[in-house]
């Protein structure tokens, strides 16, 4: 009987590093207690598919480029997301927090499929929760197939009886390959499940769509090398207390890494928003202060958001610094910008801020309403409602440009505001806006417009 050749590797969970010895600090990502070890089963490994011919060095004035063409789904927010629709023989990775309904958003897109054969294999569910589902979606398809399956083998059998247009993995720990000798969802494992996805992807021009759950961090469990090899990274995210889901764009190779998907969850599954402005602002009173009104600018979508402050006295001595959907150090540098550079005393102050919706905004743009909606809380003077705001700020207090201006307020004006304010450097016409555009280039400006 022939001896089975085992070896012991320790792998980096973090960038996925290879190491015959334990180490406690990672030499590649300079990370601490990342390697664990692993047995590794080495066999000849099974080809995906053969009769390829083996790729030759071609002068890159003498490659024939052919824009490529895209699988366009009946789910509009996503097909934006991806840049235009699905590219054959692309790998997507999907991942998001548990319960997010990334699972569900993955199979009332292969129902709602009506020209292209989608495998959807489960290794989390039965068949009969996969119907289930299917039924509180309210969509049928006769293109959309089940297979409950871990091992990739099988899985690869079933793909070449059936030939499908895309693959959907759900999801990518659960599955396991016979040629490694380790538990699903480890590190090596992982990382040979995919390289063969990928190979077969490649090879067929098959689109695979994988799931990928979130460890604690927020970053998607495994080696971080699995990242790199897909083509599409998409994050499925928000807040359980909110209806409303964001589908983002963290890497496209086919595509703008900043585009964004809004959803709303309900009993039937996820409805598009297709106009995500209106469900971003809130009914409010005109009196109302500490709120201030944004347009931001997420991918290629400009959108008008509520940004939500709160300013009160210290309590216990030291003062709390909390922001929900905004970089908590980016408050901290806009509050020492308002105590450094305008004489608000905010040092003694606590400080919650709010971005409505769910949504997280990390486009510098906000600065000025995030300001704003702090120096009205503070005043106890509320802003106008038909006011809204597109500027970053400074170290200095300066007023700075941003870019797609245009776009801005257009989507201001579209939603009937009446003034915006912006920085005097962008350089824009207004004579081809009806909204009111005000141009400051100091905080102190600003303030005089608004409080004075």
């Amino acid at each position: 009987m022939k001896k089975k050749n085992i070896s012991s590797i320790f792998f980096c969970q973090n960038c996925g590093y290879q190491s015959s010895k334990w180490l406690g600090k990672c030499p590649k990502c300079n990370k601490w207690n990342t390697l664990v070890e692993e047995l590794i089963h080495k066999e000849k490994k099974r080809t995906v598919s053969n009769g390829f011919k083996k790729n030759t060095p071609v002068l890159i004035k003498n490659i024939n480029y052919d824009k490529e063409k895209r699988i366009l789904t009946n789910d509009k927010e996503l097909n934006r997301v991806l840049g235009g629709g699905i590219v054959p023989g692309s790998v997507i990775l999907l991942g998001g927090d548990p319960g997010i309904g990334k699972s569900t958003l993955l199979l009332q897109f292969a129902l709602s499929s009506k020209r292209n054969k989608i495998l959807y294999v489960s290794g989390e569910e039965s068949q009969k929760q996969i119907k289930l589902r299917a039924d509180r979606i309210n969509l049928s398809s006769e293109n959309c197939f089940v297979l409950t399956e871990t091992s990739t083998q099988n899985i690869f059998t079933q793909i070449e009886e059936l030939q499908p247009n895309i693959l959907v993995i759900d999801s990518i720990q659960t599955l396991h390959t016979d040629y490694i000798d380790s538990s699903p969802g480890s590190v090596s494992q992982i990382r040979e499940c995919s390289a063969e996805l990928i190979k077969f992807a490649k090879q067929t021009g098959t689109a695979v769509i994988l799931i990928g759950h979130i460890n604690k961090d927020g970053v998607i469990a495994g080696p971080k090398i699995l990242e790199h090899m897909v083509d599409t990274v998409l994050q499925f995210e928000g807040d359980r207390n909110h209806t409303y889901r964001i589908l983002r764009s963290i890497k496209n190779r086919f595509g703008s890494a900043s585009e964004l998907g809004v959803y709303e969850m309900n009993n039937e599954g996820l409805r598009e928003v297709n106009n995500p402005s209106e469900i971003l602002i809130s009914d409010r009173d005109a009196d109302t202060n500490g709120v201030a009104i944004a347009c931001a600018n997420e991918g290629n979508r400009a959108l008008v958001i509520e940004v939500q402050a709160l300013v009160s006295s210290a309590v216990y001595g030291t003062p709390q610094r909390s922001a929900t959907g905004f970089d908590n150090k980016r408050l901290n540098m806009l509050l020492a910008v308002l105590e450094k550079k305008c004489g608000f005393k905010l040092a003694t102050k606590d400080v919650f801020l709010n971005i409505t919706g769910g949504i997280k905004i990390e486009d510098p743009a906000i600065d000025l309403a995030v300001v704003c909606a702090v120096l009205s809380s503070d005043q106890s003077v509320s802003i106008q409602k038909k006011v809204c705001f597109a500027a970053e700020i400074g170290l200095s207090g300066e007023v700075r440009a941003i870019s797609k201006i245009d776009e801005r307020i257009a989507e201001a004006e579209k939603l009937g505001y009446e003034q915006i304010i912006i920085s005097g450097y962008n350089k824009i016409s207004t004579n081809k806006f009806k909204i009111k555009v005000i141009k400051c280039n100091k905080l102190e400006n600003v303030y005089n417009k608004l409080f004075s």
